[in-house]
């Protein structure tokens, strides 16, 4: 099968061997994946991982070896960490696998990713997609979900104001599931055409540098990944209010985080979500992420994906998937 493969370089191999479904798995035919910044750290030796990228796709369920049939011919998306299962593990118990001390993450770590033909994985993290939505959308739930854990990690009152910093591919999709949910949130960020597109959904947006800095925000989403970032998102965060890390910072020089002490702000750190509320926000059609497709291309010219994914004003780059002769 064709795969997109990372081993001391990024190339497209027509020849990898196809997955069988182990015991309690799903074989899955990929129909359509996304280009996620994540993957492009790996092939900058990121997790020091080596294999099939990939983390974000849709496809048909073709063969399950398990008992439980249901999902056969179903088409679905995976959550992209599965865990040990073992009777022992507490992060198992709750379903909460991406904190599993020995998980398998597609395309991170220790598991080949959704960048081919076809992918395997347990059939507790694969959901079906509902037949409203659309491929287009789909593709987008691991982000989705990502923004929307938010919500589960803290209750955000109906009079509370929520600014969110960064107008990239996760400040967008966090601002979109945000606003659909009823929340009074502002996205703000340095590129108006990528600002318009929460515009569109009704989201409040504002260039940062029109924006007054004052520490008046109940909760502040730092999606920028810099420390320019966090030292504005702080600066926003009034006193007992909550800051939410939603990308990791790479500290390059010092910073001072006295503030958080004495404005007694609560840092919350969050990462991936679970599937099952970003599918029924999808399904209800309150949010539409499809304006953020940059580019589509055949799985045949990966590469060139990868190219235009590195460009300043692209989104989400597509990879599309035909079963080959």
């Amino acid at each position: 099968m064709k795969a997109v493969v990372f081993n001391e370089g990024l190339k497209l191999v027509k020849d990898y061997k196809k997955p069988e479904p182990k015991k309690g798995e799903a074989l899955v035919r990929v129909t359509l994946a996304g280009i996620c910044n994540t993957d492009y750290e790996i092939t900058k030796g990121y997790m020091g991982y080596k294999g099939i990228l990939g983390h974000e796709a849709v496809g048909i369920v073709e063969e399950i070896n398990d008992e439980d049939q249901s999902l056969l011919g179903k088409r679905v998306v995976a959550e992209i960490s599965y865990g040990c299962k073992e009777p022992d593990c507490k992060w198992c118990a709750e379903k909460l696998y991406r904190h599993c001390p020995n998980r398998h993450t597609l395309g991170i770590w220790q598991k080949d990713g959704v960048f081919c033909e076809y992918f395997t994985m347990p059939l507790e993290v694969l959901f079906e997609v509902p037949e409203n939505v659309e491929d287009e959308q789909a593709v987008f739930v691991e982000p989705l979900a990502a923004a929307i854990e938010i919500t589960e990690q803290l209750h955000i009152k109906p009079m509370d104001r929520v600014v969110i910093l960064g107008d990239g591919k996760l400040g967008l999709i966090t601002a979109l599931a945000l606003n659909a949910l009823n929340i009074n949130v502002t996205l703000v960020g340095k590129h108006q055409n990528k600002l318009d597109i929460a515009k569109a959904q009704g989201v409040s947006v504002k260039l940062l540098n029109e924006f007054e800095i004052k520490k008046e925000y109940d909760v502040v989403v730092e999606a920028t990944g810099s420390v320019s970032g966090f030292e504005t998102a702080l600066a926003l965060t009034k006193p007992r209010g909550v800051l939410v890390l939603k990308s990791t910072v790479a500290a390059s020089k010092e910073f001072n985080l006295a503030p958080i002490v004495i404005d007694e702000i609560t840092v919350l750190g969050s990462r991936c979500g679970q599937f099952p509320p970003a599918l029924r926000l999808l399904q209800s059609g309150r949010i539409d992420l499809k304006p953020m497709i940059s580019a589509s291309y055949s799985v045949d010219d990966a590469i060139e994906a990868f190219e235009k994914n590195k460009e300043k004003d692209v989104l989400k780059v597509l990879l599309k998937f035909s079963i080959s002769d």
